[in-house]
């Protein structure tokens, strides 16, 4: 069993969320996304966004037992404001694919959700591009599929599906 620590992201940490967030990109849409777009991720360019995102956003980190950053999740208010009935948005959650199937994804999830109660942001929805093995996970966690949208990635049309939780006062 890995010892996995859950806590507020640093400033510091982006160098770790960084690279997960790009390796996660890599692994999880290897085929789903345009190579080129994969490839041309960078480590850098997600570090400068991250620590931003750090200073705006309440982050959150897993770290193994190493001080490793393998996972990290934020959320905040719905950002399109299209959904009255849902106030919370799960904005992310990438953990490294060695790391997926663990539980590791609930504790992230848990931490953003308490964040968003304590904010009284009592539903909260995410999307994700609808070819993401993810997908499963958020319909495993009690997510519904509300809304689909087309987006583009790269000249590449994909589906993208908001699942939301009406009510997660007692989650």
């Amino acid at each position: 069993m890995i010892e996995i620590l859950i806590r507020k992201a640093e400033v510091e940490d982006a160098e770790g969320i960084a690279k997960v967030h790009v390796d996660s990109w890599r692994t999880t849409y290897k085929g789903i996304v345009p190579e080129t777009f994969l490839e041309n991720l960078s480590y850098e360019q997600r570090e400068l966004t991250w620590k931003r995102g750090i200073k705006e956003n309440n982050v959150y980190i897993a770290e193994d037992e190493n001080g490793q950053v393998i996972g990290f999740s934020t959320g905040g208010k719905e950002r399109t404001g299209k959904y009255e009935a849902y106030t919370g948005e799960l904005y992310a959650i990438y953990i490294l694919k060695e790391y997926q199937g663990k539980g590791i994804g609930q504790l992230l999830v848990q931490t953003v959700v308490e964040d968003l109660k304590v904010k009284n942001l009592n539903s909260m929805l995410i999307w994700a591009i609808e070819e993401n093995p993810a997908c499963r996970f958020y319909e495993m966690l009690g997510g519904k599929k509300m809304d689909t949208e087309e987006i583009e990635i790269a000249g590449k049309k994909l589906s993208e599906v908001a699942y939301g939780w009406g009510d997660i006062t007692n989650y």
